[in-house]
């Protein structure tokens, strides 16, 4: 069975970046509460036990990649009995992932006071905060977590994105009104709890409206059992390197140089983050279909699409870069104010951090589609390894700026090159040389646009809002027209705007374009 791929990857777009938008406009105002009514010390501690409970989320192994990519056999080939029997496979590992959590975060408890530099808040009992979120993240996984799988599988991301608003919405007019009402930050944590139970279940009862027939039953046989188990295996690897990498900043920026620095840091990560989590909105609508096209189609087709989405992926991270670059400053001064600026060489450093994180996700999409993780399982590993070390030794030496650096050296001198060469070796067997220039060249052109557009908007004044707007309209129109007439020659180009038209069902508008543009010549 062959999925409609561009209508289930349009509407999982559509409804995840309406979802994502969302999800950073009430978070924002979330953070801007906690900063006002609270303090910046409350920022530090809830980004904190965020990276904490990343770090006791590698019990999960890796297992819902492992048991969604095993899906996309049997639903191309209709075996419905083979997927109720891997669901209920996903159902006791997840039982048994929650209380190895529950157990590893109470090892942890005696040790949270010795992650934070300084004081903390006064009145606070960071173990009970601490428990409270624990039990949040062990809910994720003994309250029907399996039944989410279906959803991926079938590329019904957008069902997720609806129930995750519906809870959300519950969550946050809670959170706001303790916050307002009573100025407790227990309160706002037990709120969290509770959605995440509420979250669980609602995404069951949808998930069992849309998909009744697949149920969690039947008996896989042993060689299935052991190959999802090898791949959960590789994927261990993996995921242990990709939490190193996005926990360790935060918890050796807290241990070494405080709460208040962590959340001055986190304020531009915040924003960074809100848009990688655009940017993957469509990497996960596309997964999926990416995952059955390497089943139906030929490698030449699928390296077709690759370059495609390398192309998209690029435009949109020199785009990104250019705002970043350019209005980070001018809008941190007028959310948080002036004391809370990082310098302007950290913004700098932040967005070359980001255009490389983007260029390895993007891979990982097809590494992800492509099932390769038992040949790429010390890639991120390494690569973590390498960043926390390199954390440990620069801290004291150049504080934040060693950091970030840090970060970007083990990506760009590991884990970029080595994702690549798995790739292009074990998915599209052949050189990979013509697709780094190519990549090369985007990242000349994001360099430009980024140089041209800061050079622009600093003659813009920086008072007030209104301005802000301004710069920032004067960041996308500048940015993108220099983007444009960069790419325009490229061979990918018109492959992108056929494939963008195909999703969103405008392949006769395009056809007739080309059409005129023939007739003329």
């Amino acid at each position: 069975m062959e999925m409609n791929r561009s209508r289930n990857a349009t509407r999982n777009i559509i409804f995840g970046v309406i979802l994502k938008i969302y999800q950073l406009v009430l978070p924002f105002a979330m953070r801007t509460i906690i900063m006002y009514e609270l303090g910046v010390k409350y920022l530090g501690l809830n980004s904190l036990f965020t990276s904490i409970l990343q770090v006791l989320n590698l019990a999960e192994l890796g297992v819902g990649s492992a048991m969604v990519f095993s899906m996309y056999k049997p639903i191309a080939h209709g075996d419905s009995k083979t997927i109720c029997a891997l669901m209920k496979l996903y159902k006791i590992y997840y039982r048994v992932i929650g209380l190895v959590v529950l157990v590893s975060g109470l090892v942890l408890l005696p040790f949270i006071p010795k992650l934070i530099a300084g004081d903390v808040p006064d009145g606070i009992n960071i173990y009970v905060l601490y428990l409270l979120n624990l039990l949040a993240t062990v809910f994720t996984y003994w309250l029907f977590a399996y039944k989410n799988s279906i959803l991926q599988a079938h590329q019904r991301q957008d069902v997720v994105s609806k129930v995750t608003i519906v809870t959300d919405t519950c969550k946050y007019i809670l959170q706001i009104g303790m916050l307002f009402a009573f100025h407790n930050y227990y309160y706002y944590v037990c709120v969290l709890l509770l959605s995440q139970i509420f979250n669980n279940i609602l995404t069951a009862i949808v998930s069992n409206k849309l998909y009744p027939q697949f149920q969690a039953e039947g008996k896989l046989p042993k060689e299935t059992v052991n190959e999802i188990d090898q791949k959960i295996k590789d994927l261990f690897t993996s995921k242990l390197g990709f939490t190193i990498v996005s926990s360790a900043d935060t918890v050796v920026i807290s241990a070494f140089l405080g709460l208040e620095a962590l959340a001055i840091y986190q304020n531009y990560y915040y924003i960074i983050n809100a848009v990688m989590g655009f940017v993957a909105i469509v990497y996960s609508s596309i997964t999926a279909g990416v995952g059955n096209s390497m089943i139906v189609y030929d490698t030449e087709k699928n390296y077709r699409d690759y370059r495609i989405f390398t192309f998209l992926a690029c435009w949109i991270t020199a785009f990104c870069v250019s705002c970043f670059s350019g209005l980070f400053q001018p809008f941190m001064k007028l959310w948080m104010g002036k004391e809370l600026l990082l310098p302007y060489p950290l913004v700098i450093l932040l967005c070359v951090y980001f255009w490389v994180y983007e260029y390895i996700m993007m891979a990982s999409v097809y590494k992800d589609a492509g099932g390769i993780w038992h040949e790429d399982r010390f890639r991120p590993l390494f690569s973590g390894l390498v960043n926390l070390s390199l954390n440990l030794l620069t801290v004291k030496l150049l504080g934040l700026y060693g950091i970030v650096l840090s970060t970007i050296i083990s990506m760009v001198v590991i884990s970029a090159p080595w994702i690549t060469s798995n790739i292009f070796k074990l998915i599209f067997k052949k050189s990979a040389k013509k697709y780094i220039a190519k990549v090369g060249y985007y990242l000349f052109t994001a360099i430009v646009a980024t140089t041209v557009t800061n050079i622009i908007i600093k003659v813009i004044p920086d008072n007030g809002w209104l301005w802000f707007v301004v710069k920032a309209a004067v960041c996308v129109v500048v940015s993108n027209s220099i983007i444009f007439m960069m790419l325009l020659k490229v061979s990918e180009f018109s492959d992108a705007v056929s494939l963008i038209a195909k999703m969103f069902h405008a392949e006769k508008l395009v056809q007739k374009f080309k059409l005129n543009k023939e007739s003329e010549k």
